[in-house]
């Protein structure tokens, strides 16, 4: 083919591609402002008090003044620098220690998730007392110490049912999950883990992050299965992905600072063409309602 030619008919399959529609006026109409946002007061359920200061609780003031001017009211808090893919018992009390010294402080802000690492079941259970039912926090978080579907995790499971903490996998697809690191989950790990305890509400972390197309599709049959939209970049598509195969009542707005910042990624929803009954539930109700009953327990109203 001569170049003529190849220009030719590059230009008559140009006029085939598809046309990129602006939103409607619509969804243009009810795009949010600031004030809408702080009248709301959006709750991440995915946040890291990686903020500088010389102690955790003036590290945890000073994401709350950055969270202030965007709307964000309550933050998910967990795990503490620095970080070890696989923490020892006395790391991964550390970290929870840190988060202990903050809810002290921001307790009307924040909400405690107790860092675990399965592989250390015994010690795991211990800091699930010490931290959920003897302590202030509200729910587990689950990194990379040890793959989702591994039944190491089933005692962490069932005495989280007990305590009503809720149970938040950090979730990641890296070349189709082969170039995950050695125990870091996928989406469809933590769907198994979910057939073994039916009804036991999750965050699926992530939602398998860059490759959030697959995540979704991974925990759609698993209705007690929540995506959260945390982390990765603010990509067209997703949130709307996530609604139409979830429904948006198991979507979560999450922002994973200070990985990412707050504006990112409640960009992502704020920009997304769904209804605004949608954004609402995202940004906030659905994590009040995920949270509710252990809220309950230790006596907060919300």
């Amino acid at each position: 083919m001569n170049r003529r030619d190849f220009l030719a008919k590059g230009g008559a399959a140009a006029l085939t591609l598809p046309v990129v529609r602006a939103a409607s006026p619509e969804s243009a109409a009810s795009a949010w402002g600031s004030a809408e946002l702080r009248k709301l007061g959006a709750w991440d359920v995915h946040a890291h008090v990686g903020t500088p200061g010389p102690n955790p609780a003036k590290r945890m003031e000073t994401l709350v003044r950055i969270a202030d001017r965007v709307g964000v009211e309550r933050l998910c808090i967990f795990m503490s620098p620095p970080w070890q893919h696989e923490p020892k018992p006395e790391e991964f009390r550390r970290s929870n220690d840190d988060v202990l010294a903050i809810l002290k402080e921001w307790g009307s802000r924040a909400f405690g998730f107790v860092y675990l690492n399965p592989v250390h079941t015994k010690e795991s259970l211990a800091e699930l007392e010490r931290c959920v039912a003897d302590g202030p926090m509200v729910g587990i978080k689950l990194w990379v110490g040890t793959r989702a579907q591994r039944r190491e995790l089933d005692p962490i499971v069932r005495r989280a049912v007990e305590l009503d903490a809720l149970i938040f996998q950090h979730t990641w697809i890296k070349q189709r999950g082969k170039g995950n690191l050695a125990q870091e989950s996928t989406p469809m790990e933590l769907a198994e883990l979910s057939a073994r305890h039916p009804g036991v509400p999750m965050v699926c972390g992530h939602t398998g992050g860059g490759e959030w197309a697959f995540g979704i599709r991974a925990i759609r049959a698993r209705p007690e299965l929540h995506a959260d939209l945390g982390g990765g970049d603010p990509v067209s598509g997703q949130v709307e992905m996530a609604v139409r195969e979830l429904g948006a009542e198991r979507v979560l707005y999450g922002s994973d600072v200070h990985g990412r910042s707050f504006g990112s990624q409640l960009g992502r929803v704020l920009g997304a063409d769904i209804p605004d009954t949608a954004k609402r539930l995202i940004l906030r109700e659905n994590l009040v309602r995920l949270l509710r009953p252990a809220l309950k327990r230790k006596g907060i109203t919300v």
